[in-house]
């Protein structure tokens, strides 16, 4: 029998043990700004659209990763470099992390990057959002020293850095660039049609490197968030929904 969860469309990392996905804005119940191409949007945020039909495309998601939609931490973003122990409801900061099984993890973006991480063996996720700001300020390297306090250990970490807006579509001024080249991130400057883009995915990736990440163990969607399968704020002009980036663990700390 067909379930209102069949409609999602999730994309998943094949590197992350556990329970995770980066969704779309396929398969929910949101319309109008917060619909998708083909049907009801999965628009995860309530700040516009209807706080009930954000509700239950929330239940949606939850419900297919095996989690209760009681059971979810998330924050109000503020493109800080603050990583919060997480716990169900809202808290303010960029990331969260957490050793406690049954807690979905969520990051809100449209257009920034979500990044998730775990450490199976330690039984550690992790959650970050990454915007110019957040990426400047290492945001994934804290959220990694936060899973490493934890018991977590870098080299054991496996990250997912997922859509997000690309370089091509993401010009920036000249004091952006600069800070990022004096971060020494500045071969994620890139020079297009004769103005300065930000490559934020191959920063993040960068950053996670850094930190002491294994190469083979940081996957890059690849995906830039203004394709029509996903909401993007830029191409939008504002108005438009929020896909989240979700990950935890089951009762018991391993994979699903």
């Amino acid at each position: 029998m067909r379930t209102d969860t069949d409609s999602l469309m999730l994309l998943r990392s094949p590197l992350l043990p556990v329970p995770h996905a980066f969704t779309t804005r396929a398969g929910g119940v949101s319309v109008g700004a917060y619909g998708a191409p083909a049907g009801g949007g999965l628009n995860l945020d309530d700040r516009e659209d209807n706080p009930e039909v954000v509700a239950e495309n929330r239940r949606r998601l939850s419900t297919a990763l095996g989690f209760d939609p009681a059971r979810v931490a998330r924050l109000n973003q503020v493109h800080g470099t603050d990583v919060r122990e997480a716990r169900p409801g809202v808290q303010e900061g960029d990331a969260l992390v957490t050793t406690e099984p049954g807690l979905l993890l969520a990051i809100g973006t449209a257009d920034c990057y979500p990044v998730l991480l775990a450490d199976e063996a330690a039984s550690v996720v992790g959650a970050a959002h990454a915007g110019w700001r957040g990426t400047l300020g290492r945001i994934a390297a804290r959220t990694v020293e936060a899973m490493v306090a934890r018991g977590a250990r870098a080299e054991r970490i496996r990250a997912a850095v997922g859509p997000g807006i690309c370089g091509e579509q993401y010009p920036v001024g000249e004091d952006v660039a600069r800070q990022f080249r004096e971060a020494g991130l500045d071969e994620h400057v890139l020079e297009i049609g004769g103005a300065l883009h930000l490559d934020l995915a191959g920063a993040n990736r960068a950053v996670l490197l850094a930190a002491g990440l294994l190469p083979e163990n940081v996957w890059v969607s690849g995906r830039c968030s203004t394709e029509p399968d996903f909401y993007s704020y830029r191409r939008d002009a504002g108005r438009t929904g929020r896909m989240w980036a979700v990950i935890g663990l089951t009762g018991t700390g391993g994979a699903a």
